[in-house]
């Protein structure tokens, strides 16, 4: 099952290809992608992306996971989640989202079992 492809991003929105849904902020992983609703794990721009964010993209099986910070790159990362994350193999990258989104869909191109968070805002 592929990645699939970030079809557009604009401020506040994104489209995943093959999905009918505008996402403000969403995850994609192979074969799937559903918003990231950040009341769930109580994430906010600080303390940023907690490890409880990318579980379910994790059990996905993916190699690389992307996560997008934002346009204005707002939202943070703390090295706690870098590291659950390479603790489970798993390469990851941080980016301002419009370069993780260029990132992503570039990894998903070549097959990359790859999955994302993106935060389309600030």
């Amino acid at each position: 099952m592929s990645s699939p492809e970030i079809a557009s991003l604009s401020w506040g929105q994104m489209k995943v290809k093959g999905c009918s849904t505008t996402y403000k902020d969403c995850k994609v992983w192979p074969g799937g992608s559903r918003t990231w609703d950040w009341r769930e794990t109580g994430t906010d721009h600080s303390p940023g992306v907690q490890p409880a964010d990318l579980e379910e993209v994790v059990k996905k099986g993916v190699k690389t996971v992307v996560i997008g910070r934002g346009m204005s790159e707002a939202l943070q990362v703390p090295a706690s989640t870098v590291d659950y994350l390479k603790k489970n193999g798993i390469d990851v990258l941080v980016l301002q989202t419009e370069k993780a989104v260029a990132e992503y869909n570039a990894l998903a191109a070549r097959g990359v079992k790859v999955g994302g968070l993106f935060h389309s805002t600030c």
